[in-house]
């Protein structure tokens, strides 16, 4: 994935990722980490997609910070802090210790690009979760690709 110059924040420490990983209890891809690593942050230089009929436009990456509620401006795009903000809405089962979708990028209007590990923990779909009709315990998603390299591929 490639990105706007000037626009991605220092890339997390792979200690961060870990601790990311061991917290919501989940392997991020190799591919979406590299991304992250990349453009912890950044605007893709390519941010259009098709969702079926409609057109989509990526705000910018999500990002991974150390302390996020240190940083006024990038914080509220920290993937912990939208985690915390979403929660309920955008997981199924409540008993669930963790978490299955994992937003990484903001689209316009509010939706946003995630990592669906529920039918595979070991390979995440990516998917547009719909923050209009998704409520606590029913989150909508709408597959997009099979993988975050084939997402990456559909940007233009």
């Amino acid at each position: 994935m490639d990105f706007q110059e000037g626009t991605a924040l220092a890339p997390p420490a792979d200690e961060l990722i870990r601790w990311f990983e061991t917290a919501y209890r989940l392997k991020l891809p190799g591919d979406y980490c590299d991304a992250l690593k990349d453009g912890n942050g950044a605007i893709p230089s390519r941010k259009e997609f098709r969702q079926g009929k409609r057109e989509r436009l990526i705000e910018r990456m999500l990002c991974l910070i150390p302390e996020p509620h240190n940083d006024q401006v990038n914080g509220w795009y920290d993937l912990t802090v939208i985690l915390s903000q979403l929660d309920a809405r955008l997981i199924d089962d409540e008993n669930l210790i963790g978490m299955n979708v994992i937003p990484i990028a903001a689209l316009f209007a509010g939706d946003f690009v995630c990592l669906d590990f529920r039918r595979n923990p070991e390979s995440p779909l990516v998917a547009v979760w719909d923050h209009e009709q998704s409520r606590d315990l029913h989150p909508v998603l709408e597959p997009v690709a099979p993988s975050f390299t084939a997402f990456d591929n559909l940007l233009a």
